[in-house]
């Protein structure tokens, strides 16, 4: 892919992220989060969370983006320094903060200005509940990450690094940012085959977490390529369901797309991949 055709993929993410951090819905429309389903807390608890970890949230952190639950495999432990991709409002930091204490620190990085002062606001509101003020949020992209090398113990994301044109650099972005011994829990949408053409070329599945997915063999090449170790990648069960439920927009739109009689979930699932840095 050319520069500029990298330029043009992240303008159209940033764009259509703003539209969400600003109150407008998700990518499909005003009921639909940008995976499909029917709602933010019906998407959150499809993929993963728990009733008991949501209601620890700010009002607005969960904008039912999610397409698993990193945390569940990341093993935060006190005083641990965790770094979220694609952070948006803010969900994941939070849920981190916590685990790893006032001794720990949970760090953000989104491209797009608006979900970061959505995110700003919403650590304000984390900060006056729990007492925690142990969350920093940072622009940049996640092809480069604006933190040292080899400065924190824990990478997450969720359903993030597929909307990368350049996934290969995230990852050895990730490499570079862990310390040694440092773990990668992400969860991700993954190709189980090639996508039809018309999908692949198609916008609203771009943003909607399906185009821009990597086959999981490209993951495994990318993954090790960037010096990771003890790689997994483990589908999780009934996530594409609650995110593309019968009758959702996003649903509807990719079926268009497939030949007649194909699901979402024949090319594409949820994963959660875990590695770690020598």
């Amino acid at each position: 892919m050319s520069t500029e055709d990298k330029q043009a993929v992240h303008k159209l993410v940033r764009r259509k992220y703003a539209g969400i951090a600003s109150g407008g819905g998700g990518c499909c429309g005003p009921q639909s989060t940008c995976c499909g389903g029917g709602g933010v807390q019906a998407v959150a608890e499809g993929v993963g969370y728990t009733d008991a970890e949501l209601a620890t949230l700010p009002e607005g952190a969960n904008l039912g983006l999610s397409c698993g639950n990193p945390l569940a495999l990341a093993g935060l432990r006190p005083g641990e320094t965790v770094l979220d991709l694609g952070s948006g409002g803010g969900l994941d930091v939070f849920l981190a903060a916590q685990r790893v204490g006032p001794t720990g620190r949970a760090i953000g990085v989104d491209m797009t200005p608006e979900m970061l002062e959505r995110a700003g606001k919403n650590a304000l509101a984390f900060t006056a509940a729990t007492g925690l003020a142990n969350v920093e949020f940072h622009h940049g992209q996640i092809e480069a990450i604006p933190l040292p090398d080899a400065s924190v113990d824990v990478v997450i994301s969720n359903c993030v690094l597929n909307l990368s044109p350049d996934q290969g650099r995230v990852w050895k972005e990730i490499a570079r940012v862990l310390k040694p011994g440092g773990r990668a829990a992400i969860s991700d949408m993954l190709l189980l085959q090639p996508l039809p053409e018309a999908a692949r070329r198609d916008v609203e599945a771009l943003v909607g977490c399906i185009a821009g997915a990597a086959l999981v063999e490209e993951v495994r090449a990318m993954v090790l390529e960037a010096g990771l170790t003890d790689l997994r990648l483990d589908p999780k069960d009934g996530a594409v369901d609650a995110m593309l439920p019968e009758g959702d927009p996003m649903t509807e739109h990719l079926r268009s797309l497939f030949p007649a009689g194909a699901r979402a979930r024949d090319y594409i699932d949820s994963f959660s991949i875990s590695a770690r840095k020598p």
